[in-house]
């Protein structure tokens, strides 16, 4: 399976406004290479949730295998040899979890049911793989501060959130550090439509390490070399009626268990 550098997803992202910055530098053959397959990447990034990461993940997700087609293969078998039959998966899924993906009671089960009546290129598996990928993704960025990034991938009162506490960061004179090392656990927990709206709430379990340094440098907070369990859940959203195919992110919050206050809650 190819493992996408954070490097690409980031000119994926920004595709539309991409300039070569080393200006006078001959193109290489090199370079044309890594411009085409980050050109091909975006329909398929734009077509779960705007996101991928790669190589900088390491084991962060448990990825799917593909088959020859390009077709995701679910644990049970070949997800096309189940035609159209998408409720299928979700069954099966909530039965079983697979790998590191699972869904939480009939609930959850019948409001997934319910947006494949309604969506019907609508995939668990690949909306799970995708929501892990995402999660990397904004957890990275916001420690980076890295607002172009989170504006594209958060809801607009989930993006008020997060830059606040960048600005509160930035005004203290203070970095943070923050890298996932796997996710141990994507649980799919409630799953709904509201009207032309599809929501769909996930809990994350995730190791993780995180700091917060001083202007210089000094540590307050945490540890490098200490890993964590984090746990949050995210609320994802579509509007099944728009040609935008993203699921943005509209709500976080922690477990109830505990919070490591790593993300802003926004419930």
């Amino acid at each position: 399976m190819c493992i996408i550098s954070k490097t690409v997803v980031k000119s994926v992202f920004c595709l539309y406004e991409y300039k070569v910055k080393n200006k006078g530098i001959p193109v290489t053959a090199e370079l044309i290479v890594y411009a085409l397959v980050a050109a091909g990447l975006i329909f398929w990034l734009r077509s779960i949730l705007g996101t991928r990461d790669g190589e900088e993940r390491k084991n962060n997700v448990v990825p799917l295998e593909l088959n020859s087609e390009g077709k995701i293969v679910s644990v049970g078998g070949d997800a096309s040899d189940k035609g159209e039959n998408k409720a299928f998966l979700i069954e099966e899924l909530a039965k079983t979890s697979k790998g590191n993906m699972s869904i939480n009671g009939q609930a959850a089960e019948q409001g997934l049911i319910d947006i494949t009546k309604q969506d019907r290129d609508f995939d668990v598996y690949v909306f799970l793989q995708a929501a892990q990928d995402a999660f990397v993704y904004i957890v990275e960025s916001f420690a980076e501060g890295d607002r172009k990034t989170l504006e594209d991938l958060l809801g607009a009162d989930v993006y008020k959130a997060f830059d606040g506490a960048i600005t509160a960061r930035e005004e203290a004179n203070e970095t943070a550090v923050t890298e996932i090392h796997a996710i141990k656990k994507s649980e799919i927990v409630e799953a709904s439509l509201d009207g032309r709206k599809a929501l769909v709430t996930v809990r994350f379990w995730a190791d993780e390490t995180s700091v917060i340094k001083d202007e210089n440098s000094n540590i307050l907070h945490g540890h490098p070399e200490k890993t964590t369990l984090m746990r949050d859940v995210w609320t994802f959203a579509r509007d099944l009626k728009s040609r935008d195919p993203r699921w943005m992110v509209v709500e976080t919050r922690d477990d109830g268990d505990g919070d490591n206050e790593i993300i802003p809650n926004t419930h």
